[in-house]
């Protein structure tokens, strides 16, 4: 008995090979490639954010305390301006949308105009990402670090911070932190601090109505606040240095780890958003010129916006754990 074999052309067929496997282009099918292999990088410094954040879950920032600055607005605004940043990118996102879906319309004026405002959305989300490194980098209120490694901070009696420069108690004298003699790290010797330990000790002691609050938290999730005389014991014996910001080996909000993670993370995704602008401004170029009207359609567009709907999504999960959680 014959077998019959029912050959199916490459058009009907589910995988058909040649250039165009699973019904889509090369150049997109490698687009997908690359995002699956960078998710799966996020994914990992995420779940070691998890596990580190977990081992030090007593001694960790609280995000809220942190991330309160507002451009050109002093005061207290508790991650509002993550929050903008967070929503410029996402509405970038929905203008790239647009831009794809005026490219499969073949309209050329409509896509130039999308994609003007997803480069917009995308170099202001850059610049304010820049802007608060800066801040986290320069700090605020300022602390003091023990023997240990931990930190100090300095609140009144409402919990409110206390920053060191309202304290302190100038002390007349000459100050030396390093000498030639002292080793090769001489000709690489930091800046000084603004205030000694010496001048905040005697400022603190000053101050009746200051407290100090440890990295450690408490059952209800805030940081414990030493009784008065605990913090005057605990300044006077262990604080060794000032600290004042944040960088990868001192930080003034907590464990340096936290650190750590927020510059290596919003970083590598800040670098992600800065190459997806790039990238975008090119083809917005090509756009104006007409390279893709002549092409007959703007598969370029939807693949670079392949790539931005990925940077975007990337920031709601960092925006989640890092931020929200």
């Amino acid at each position: 008995m014959d077998a019959t074999v029912q050959h199916t052309g490459e058009e009907g067929a589910t995988w058909g090979g040649g250039n165009q496997p699973l019904k889509a282009s090369y150049g997109k099918l490698m687009m997908w490639f690359f995002i699956v292999s960078d998710a799966l990088t996020f994914s990992g410094f995420l779940a070691a954010y998890g596990f580190s954040r977990f081992k030090f879950i007593d001694s960790w920032p609280i995000a809220d305390e942190v991330f309160t600055h507002v451009p050109f607005f002093h005061g207290n605004y508790p991650m509002i301006y993550v929050a903008f940043m967070t929503f410029i990118l996402i509405m970038s996102s929905v203008t790239m949308v647009l831009a794809v879906d005026a490219g499969h319309h073949m309209k050329q004026k409509k896509v130039i105009w999308y994609m003007f405002l997803t480069i917009i959305g995308g170099a202001i989300f850059v610049g304010s990402q820049a802007w608060e490194w800066a801040t986290f980098i320069q700090g605020d209120y300022g602390a003091v670090e023990t023997k240990g490694g931990k930190i100090l901070q300095f609140v009144d009696t409402d919990g409110n911070r206390v920053a060191l420069r309202d304290i302190a108690t100038t002390i007349e004298g000459d100050r030396v932190t390093h000498e030639s003699k002292n080793g090769i790290w001489y000709d690489d010797e930091k800046e000084l601090s603004e205030f000694t330990i010496q001048e905040i000790q005697a400022g603190f002691a000053a101050s009746p109505n200051v407290l100090i609050r440890t990295q450690t938290l408490t059952e209800r999730g805030e940081k414990t606040v030493l009784s008065r005389e605990e913090s005057l014991k605990r300044l006077n014996k262990d604080a060794v240095a000032i600290v004042e910001g944040a960088n990868l080996r001192h930080n003034e909000y907590g464990t340096p780890l936290f650190a750590d993670f927020f510059f290596f993370i919003t970083g590598f995704h800040g670098f992600h958003v800065f190459s997806g602008v790039m990238i975008n401004v090119i083809i917005f170029f090509n756009v104006i010129l007409g390279t893709y009207e002549r092409r007959g359609h703007y598969e370029m567009v939807e693949k670079v916006g392949l790539y931005w709907h990925f940077v975007d999504l990337v920031w709601v999960f960092v925006f989640t754990f890092f931020y929200l959680v």
